[in-house]
């Protein structure tokens, strides 16, 4: 009887404790997980989704930090964008956003094909998730798809669900 109330005890501790909803945008403790970013000769607009699953868009703001060629960029100028967005009203509900952050990792260690030309010259649209490395407050981007002159696309499976999904939440907050 006393090994019988010991490990209902126990169960329960176990219960409380790890029942907890994992939270992976605060765990990593960065502003912004996702980023849509269309680029032509006369226009510059998209979106970031946040970690709180809030969706900021611009539109052809007078200043733009791009990450550098490795789609790296530091705390400090996503910062500075961030003062060049517009709250679209949109939020993503916290198990959404859950759902497509917990597959960052998967698709950051996934190969790109190679550049493939497209007789597209309109502009460039990129799909970029975010890891951020607090030790270093510099935010990996990590490209999804990436559509123009040049084609690329991630080859995990994932990508083209996230890519779907980002769609789906431009086509709601971007006005062309």
């Amino acid at each position: 009887m006393k090994i019988k109330g010991l490990c209902i005890a126990l169960l329960l501790v176990l219960v409380m404790t790890g029942c907890k909803k994992r939270d992976f945008s605060s765990e990593r403790q960065q502003m912004i997980l996702f980023q849509y970013d269309y680029r032509s000769s006369s226009h510059h607009y998209g979106y970031y989704i946040d970690s709180e699953g809030n969706v900021y868009t611009y539109n052809d703001p007078e200043e733009w930090n791009m990450p550098d060629n490795d789609l790296e960029i530091s705390q400090e100028l996503i910062s500075e964008n961030s003062g060049n967005t517009v709250y679209s009203g949109i939020k993503i509900s916290e198990d959404e956003l859950s759902r497509y952050a917990k597959v960052i990792d998967y698709i950051a260690s996934s190969k790109v094909t190679a550049p493939g030309k497209n007789a597209n010259s309109e502009g460039t649209v990129q799909y970029i998730c975010y890891r951020f490395n607090g030790n270093y407050q510099k935010y990996k981007g990590c490209l999804v798809r990436s559509e123009g002159r040049i084609t690329r696309e991630n080859l995990n499976f994932h990508a083209k669900r996230i890519t779907q999904w980002m769609d789906e939440i431009g086509a709601k907050v971007l006005t062309r």
